[in-house]
């Protein structure tokens, strides 16, 4: 992958994994029915250390290690499993009851299938112009030249973001230039008269300025606050979306609203756990 790429993701992410769970609904019984249930698709690790547990994110080591909410009802017996040591685990489709600690299980669970969904085609704000997107300038359209005008852009206080919209969905080959296929993306907050011709000064591709209502230096100062919020798992920065986008296994109406209230739309919450039907 070409340096310019390394540079011009616009997204980052920090997030906390431990083996204490956030505080949620009970799912005790109500007067209409029987508690709600909950589906995920998540890795389960039993090591020497606690039984089985849901997780996010696995640490690279052998055997893996990981930590997070227990599930009631567990029979490595019933499903197929990876194990080294005295670790077991694999990734699979798990449903039950969420009691705001811990998952009971209410029907076996499945081996996850497939891989990985394909991520939203990020994508480009302004219009295309007439004729189409192209460098209005080839011989400024270079990954350095690219790299040079993410950097420039990125001194601006007013800076929001910055990626890249790739016209050909097919990865590059390593080592390819693809700087001419690409929409450089830069976002920034206030007035943007002059942006463009200021960028025009060092780069010569397709070219989208556009505003947005938080800088990134807002955006990430958010998203460490965040992580200081029980029962966050992950808080990631979209410069794309111009917000801080939460990971929780299931918030909370007060997590929800105490969020709304410091930070309004600047914060999405999104949950693990997914309700049944």
């Amino acid at each position: 992958m070409t340096a310019f790429l390394a540079l011009a993701v616009g997204l980052a992410a920090c997030g906390a994994q431990g083996g204490a769970a956030p505080a949620g609904p009970t799912g005790a019984t109500g007067p209409t029915g029987p508690p709600p249930r909950y589906t995920a698709t998540v890795t389960v690790l039993e090591d020497g250390t606690h039984g089985p547990q849901m997780c996010r994110a696995l640490l690279e080591s052998m055997p893996p290690q990981c930590g997070g909410p227990d599930v009631v009802g567990w029979d490595w017996s019933k499903v197929r499993h990876e194990s080294a040591a005295s670790t077991r685990w694999g990734l699979y489709v798990v449903t039950g009851t969420w009691d705001g600690a811990r998952l009971t299980l209410t029907e076996p669970p499945r081996p996850a299938e497939g891989g990985a969904d394909r991520p939203d085609r990020i994508g480009t704000p302004c219009p295309a112009p007439e004729g189409g997107w192209k460098p209005v300038d080839p011989a400024r359209t270079t990954p350095d030249a690219m790299n040079e005008a993410i950097a420039r852009a990125g001194s601006a206080k007013e800076f929001a973001g910055a990626w890249i919209d790739r016209l050909d969905p097919d990865p590059p080959e390593e080592g390819e230039d693809h700087a001419r296929d690409v929409v450089l993306n830069l976002a920034f907050t206030g007035d943007l008269s002059g942006r463009e011709a200021w960028i025009r000064e060092v780069w010569g591709g397709a070219l989208c300025v556009t505003g947005a209502k938080r800088t990134r230096a807002e955006l990430y100062g958010i998203q460490e606050r965040v992580m200081d919020e029980k029962g966050v798992l992950e808080a990631a920065t979209s410069e794309t979306r111009n917000r801080v986008e939460v990971t929780m296994w299931l918030a909370t109406p007060e997590q929800r609203e105490r969020l709304a209230a410091a930070y309004g739309d600047a914060v999405v919450v999104e949950d693990v756990l997914k309700p049944v039907g």
